[in-house]
């Protein structure tokens, strides 16, 4: 039994959470995004705060810090990327929005107020479509529908040193672009929550306006969150998804223990906003309303206007979103599984990746095209694939080397040319393993620049494959692998059948010791002569 603390709260999380069907969860999502424009919202500092981490203050404006008499000046980047974000939402684009001041007093918002968006919002409504097939949840389908994107400036950093009792500013992210999109509260569990935010996630990336990390900040959850329709509780101070996952979970047994013991009337009479400190929520203070801010127009800042014609001709230049591209990727003629539609389409983005979902796709699309064009119906789709998933991806984060370096060398056309080699079996796919990760390590050290000669490498090397293969050489290598077995119950079992797998085993020996020149059916054919397997 979970017992209340003295705010009501419990110790942990229970192990075998699950929502109870009389206790109605609803939750909202705000998610603000700082986009990758090259210079911050109101000035010209350059806007790589992640970047600077090590150098606090370094990319700050006289803006940034709140000098007197310093005006703002619009980053017409920012309208561009969230114009881009609000069509791709299916939003309504406020052709007339208006900046305003939030008024409130921290450390790392030195203005004492921030710029954002309150009484004209950048846009109004949209939706995002969830379903089980793409997103994992557990309904066919379902809507969720979005109330405003509005931009708004970043605030700064507080670093706190207990040790020395300070409290320290930070203010590179001071006025950073940022989009708060907000929802309505349609989430009723878990996994919508976590299929919304890694589909939004994603679109950012797609669209280019943003890393959309959780673990940098770039991206920022708050949830709001009511049990049975109760007030309303924010959460915040979130970093990464299974915070945001464990803090809900907390708040929803903490709310329906509340609603049990007959204190809603008490406990959950008002909002409020509560933080997650990594095993339970903690009051922070009571939610403000509009009043509490004092929201005024910004009387330094015009309306943004824009034409119906710009929002257009911005909407046309999309590109095809991530959802369509999966859809198209698993119909002919690719036919792609699913799993591998996804990670062409939306696993290459973040920090530390070697290439963009963009330049992935591209690459992958044209060598498709190429094998297609060279061999017609022959192409063997699923060992393009595979080799593009498993083979270059594994290869360029082992080297530390970008895609768009690769290509130079090994463009979509070579690569295809490379992968027809292995399915006609002119080099193994062993050999075909040793060339590749040879190209793009000569590639990484500067050796090599210009497109690969494969045939020349496969001729320099000796890695064909091996059409004609003398028998009693054959022989030999198959008796000696043989010899070196010690369990003989393994050898008695391929010979009556019974331990068929255990000759895959032996012909991994024989293909090690080939380097993968000589086909693996040979050696099959010659240990079952050997061992006088009839099967």
């Amino acid at each position: 039994m979970l017992k209340f603390s003295r705010n009501y709260g419990f110790k942990a999380v229970k192990r075998d959470f699950q929502l109870l069907p009389e206790f109605k969860l609803k939750c909202g999502l705000e998610i603000h995004t700082q986009l990758n424009t090259r210079h911050k919202l109101f000035s010209y500092s350059t806007n790589d705060a992640f970047a600077s981490a090590n150098l606090p203050n370094h990319h700050a404006s006289f803006f940034d810090v709140s000098l007197p008499g310093t005006q703002p000046k619009l980053n017409l980047e920012a309208i561009l990327y969230a114009t881009r974000l609000g069509l791709a939402l299916k939003s309504n684009i406020n052709l007339n929005s208006q900046f305003d001041r939030k008024h409130y007093f921290y450390g790392d918002q030195p203005l004492g107020f921030q710029i954002t968006q309150h009484f004209s919002p950048f846009a109004r409504g949209g939706s995002v479509e969830l379903t089980k097939v793409l997103n994992g949840i557990d309904q066919e389908q379902i809507q969720i529908d979005i109330t405003q994107l509005q931009i708004e400036q970043d605030t700064g950093k507080s670093v706190y040193k207990d040790s020395e009792k300070v409290s320290l500013i930070d203010l590179n992210r001071s006025n950073v672009p940022l989009i708060e999109m907000v929802t309505e509260p349609c989430f009723s569990d878990l996994k919508q929550i976590r299929s919304f935010i890694k589909k939004y996630q994603n679109l950012v990336r797609h669209l280019g306006i943003s890393t959309g990390d959780l673990e940098t900040g770039a991206m920022r959850v708050d949830v709001n969150l009511s049990v049975n329709n109760h007030c309303r509780v924010e959460l915040k101070n979130l970093p990464n998804t299974s915070s945001i996952m464990n803090a809900i979970k907390f708040e929803y047994e903490r709310q329906v223990d509340i609603i049990r013991n007959g204190l809603a009337k008490t406990l959950l009479a008002e909002p409020e906003t509560r933080g997650w400190d990594g095993t339970s929520t903690v009051k922070l203070r009571s939610k403000e309303t509009s009043i509490d801010y004092r929201y005024m127009p910004d009387a330094e800042l015009p309306l943004v206007r824009l034409s119906a014609d710009a929002v257009a001709r911005v909407k046309a230049s999309l590109p095809v979103l991530p959802d369509e591209t999966i859809k198209l990727l698993m119909e002919k003629p690719y036919r792609l599984s699913l799993k591998d539609a996804k990670i062409l389409t939306l696993n290459a983005s973040g920090h530390g990746q070697q290439y963009t979902q963009k330049e992935l796709l591209d690459f992958y699309l044209q060598a498709f095209n190429s094998a297609l064009e060279n061999n017609g119906e022959k192409a063997n789709q699923r060992l393009l694939t595979n080799w593009i998933i498993h083979e270059l991806l594994g290869d360029l984060n082992r080297l530390g080397l970008p895609l768009r370096e690769a290509i130079a060398v090994v463009p979509p056309t070579k690569f295809a040319e490379l992968v027809t080699l292995i399915q006609e079996e002119k080099i193994s796919n062993a050999s075909g393993k040793l060339l590749l990760f040879h190209i793009l390590e000569q590639t990484r050290d500067g050796s090599l620049t210009q497109p690969a000669d494969l045939h020349g490498i496969i001729e320099k090397f000796d890695l064909g494959a091996r059409s004609v293969v003398d028998d009693e050489e054959l022989l030999k290598v198959c008796s000696e692998i043989l010899s070196s077995v010690t369990d003989p119950m393994m050898l008695s079992g391929i010979t009556s059948g019974k331990r068929k797998n255990s000759l895959k085993y032996l012909v991994g020996q024989g293909m090690r010791l080939s380097q993968g020149r000589v086909k693996a059916k040979l050696f099959e054919d010659t240990f079952k002569k050997l061992l006088n397997a009839n099967w």
